[in-house]
């Protein structure tokens, strides 16, 4: 009985503080990894009782969010941030799933697992997990184990990756590149590079999405392998294209082509920073305790493991100025 209305108690708590701090997570004083961990202590001590709600608002919050970034930016810049990133990024993407495939052998898991997870890791996170997955017809505990992988790691990210940068006193150029091929998660990067400067968010962000648009093609040669391992073409499942990147193009390019709409634009670009900190206030509130429990610790050996070398890599190679 008393461990009943302890429960009812935490509950009730929950019920009352989840919003309040969701609503705090809108204040300028607010950085995105503060938002992110006061989700994450919360759903840790007390649960998430809108689990259903924090999980549906997630994706729409994050891509009108992105969009509204592109309002403040120079389509100029974009295009040419963007162009520079395809060389390593096809490099970067192809590396990766390969340490991903030797990691996924050795530590002897579920090769739907290890694919997400590698996927996961080279392109953009959850959003790539989540485009894969239809096409490996994996099962629900592997998609959970995946994305409960990345997104203890982009946590992690969110909190030490400025904090690296500072130390190695990295440009705001070279962190955004950085984060930006290290980090995993979209919203991940632009909460990391919003911490660190202007430049470094136009930087990170701009070639996060460029990477994010390899998606399809990855996807479709997944696909490809997959139906052939089976021994037939397959049932192909329809491959999901991130398409609030031409959203946040549009609106850098309507900034840039009207002067007039800059002022507008901008006032656009300050919501959708701060819309960004709460939806990571509500990724936090979506990693329970019980969703932790699921990742165990194969796959999330195989994620920190991938996870050290390609940011180790891409922060050496940024330093040595072969990114740059």
């Amino acid at each position: 009985m008393l461990e009943l209305k302890a429960h009812s108690t935490l509950e009730k708590i929950a019920l009352i503080l989840m919003p309040v701090l969701a609503l705090t997570s809108l204040l300028p004083d607010v950085s995105s990894a503060t938002a992110l961990m006061a989700g994450l202590i919360v759903s840790a001590i007390f649960g998430n009782p809108y689990i259903r709600v924090t999980r549906r608002y997630v994706s729409p919050l994050l891509q009108s969010s992105i969009i509204g970034l592109g309002a403040g930016m120079n389509l100029g810049v974009i295009g040419r941030v963007g162009a520079q990133g395809v060389g390593y990024t096809m490099v970067g993407i192809s590396s990766t799933m390969a340490l991903g495939w030797v990691l996924t052998r050795w530590l002897r898991i579920g090769s739907h697992t290890g694919t997400l997870i590698s996927v996961g890791t080279a392109i953009c996170g959850g959003s790539a997990i989540a485009a894969v997955a239809p096409v490996l017809q994996a099962k629900e505990q592997e998609v959970t184990v995946s994305l409960g992988t990345i997104f203890i790691l982009n946590a992690l990210a969110l909190c030490v990756f400025p904090w690296i940068g500072t130390q190695l006193n990295l440009s705001q150029q070279a962190f955004g590149l950085w984060s930006a091929l290290a980090i995993h998660d979209t919203s991940s990067v632009v909460g990391a590079t919003m911490q660190y400067g202007a430049e470094a968010l136009t930087v990170g962000t701009t070639l996060k999405l460029a990477r994010a648009l390899w998606i399809a093609p990855v996807a479709l040669i997944i696909s490809v392998i997959h139906a052939r391992s089976q021994g037939s073409a397959g049932k192909r499942a329809a491959i999901k294209i991130p398409w609030f990147i031409f959203g946040f193009l549009a609106a850098a390019a309507l900034v840039t082509v009207l002067p007039a709409l800059q002022a507008p634009g901008q006032l656009m670009s300050m919501v959708a920073k701060r819309s960004l900190v709460l939806t990571l206030f509500l990724i936090g509130a979506n990693l329970t305790p019980s969703a932790l429990k699921k990742v165990g610790w194969r796959p999330l050996v195989h994620g920190i493991l991938l996870w050290i070398s390609v940011g180790g890599a891409t922060l050496a190679a940024v330093k040595m100025g072969v990114i740059h």
